[in-house]
């Protein structure tokens, strides 16, 4: 019997993606040293506090049988007590957060758990891949809302059709952004939760990169807004903040209902997230909220300003973000995403990912992440400094 993959697998894939990795196996057998900036990966381990934390609990007999369905109620009250802090905002952890292994796990499932096959859902462009592969999942329809420079990367809620907006169950969108590094302000989201409220949509935003910010810059919670509970969820992670990525630790806050709806969801999936790795959790939510933990942000401006210093003076001017573990850079005219990730790659062996591959919105632009260490970085300047004066020498910069 031959097995094959159902349609619905293969619109899950990026075509980019898999020919990117032929690229990096192509090349590393040409004995080049690549240095990967592709996926946000973090390069740095959590606090020792958490690891000691995270290494008596795996001690404990006790951890060891099935966690509960919304995630013990130890982590769902310090998430609670984190948002108290960081955000002022006030969480119920019984009906108004929920544990998951990840946030990408809360996003791909979702869709299945609020919205039925043949509904439609609205999600930018560019975008995160698993906002359109939660919905190929979900049998939803996507409509996709461009995201511009012109714009600051914001989108334009007027100019949703009338007719799609009618249509959807939700709005999804996440800022700061990944993959683009853009940010909004409170007024934009005070604006989203009207026209959430006005239309009957529920906003699910990814702020997944809210402690990763620079140069003062606050990121919001859209829960910050009077009435945000009513119409909004929240995604948040503590992969990139607290180095735990590995972990799978994440939680969905916010509308009772979305909430209740993905928790019953996710009981027939899984038993939830191992304890131990609630209690390191724990650990670093409190280690934050005591200003004793390690400030990440501080790292990642760091690099931030290496890459994008030194890019600056090699001639690629790329816009400062103001948050994130990611440059949104824009290209050159005359070249491709895809054209020019790939000569990158195979001249110098630093990987950096195609715009398109995140929308067709994202040609143009290339996705660089910042997750090697300041003198690797530094070499990442000096390759592709040497790669952009061959490109200006043959006219093509």
């Amino acid at each position: 019997m031959k097995v094959r993959s159902s349609e619905r697998i293969r619109q899950l894939g990026s075509a980019i993606f898999a020919e990117m990795e032929q690229w990096k196996e192509e090349v590393s057998r040409q004995g080049t040293d690549i240095i990967d900036l592709g996926i946000g990966s973090p390069d740095l381990p959590p606090s020792d506090k958490v690891m000691e934390v995270l290494a008596k609990a795996v001690t404990n007999p006790a951890n060891y049988g099935y966690p509960t369905r919304s995630g013990g109620r130890g982590f769902r009250e310090a998430v609670s007590r984190w948002y108290d802090y960081r955000f002022g905002v006030q969480l119920d952890p019984e009906n108004e957060v929920l544990t998951l292994m990840g946030s990408q796990d809360g996003l791909a499932h979702l869709a299945m758990a609020v919205a039925d096959p043949g509904d439609v859902a609205i999600v930018p462009d560019p975008g995160y891949p698993i906002y359109h592969a939660s919905l190929v999942l979900a049998g939803v329809t996507p409509r996709m809302m461009p995201l511009r420079a012109e714009n600051h990367f914001l989108p334009v809620l007027e100019d949703i059709p009338e007719e799609v907006v009618r249509r959807a169950k939700f709005i999804l969108c996440s800022y700061p952004s990944n993959p683009l590094s853009a940010v909004a302000d409170r007024q934009f989201f005070e604006k989203l939760v009207r026209f959430a409220r006005d239309h009957d949509l529920l906003v699910v935003h990814d702020l997944a990169y809210s402690e990763l910010a620079f140069d003062d810059y606050e990121p919001t919670s859209i829960l910050q807004v009077e009435g945000a509970k009513e119409v909004a969820v929240e995604f948040h992670s503590l992969s990139k903040s607290y180095n735990m990525a590995g972990c799978r630790l994440a939680y969905m806050v916010g509308n009772p209902e979305a909430v209740r709806a993905l928790g019953e969801l996710k009981s027939n999936i899984d038993y939830g997230v191992f304890e131990a790795i609630q209690q390191a959790g724990i650990a670093a939510l409190e280690e934050d909220r005591q200003g004793t933990g390690p400030r990440v942000a501080e790292v990642y401006q760091r690099r931030r300003d290496i890459l994008i210093n030194g890019l600056r003076r090699a001639g690629w001017a790329i816009p400062t973000p103001k948050a994130t573990m990611f440059l949104w850079a824009p290209i050159p005219k005359g070249w491709t995403s895809r054209q020019i990730s790939r000569e990158i790659l195979y001249s110098t062996g630093v990987v950096v990912i195609p715009g398109d591959a995140f929308g067709q919105e994202g040609e143009g632009y290339v996705r660089i992440a910042l997750v090697r260490d300041d003198k690797v970085l530094e070499e990442v300047v000096a390759r592709l400094s040497r790669f952009i004066e061959e490109r200006k020498q043959e006219g093509r910069w």
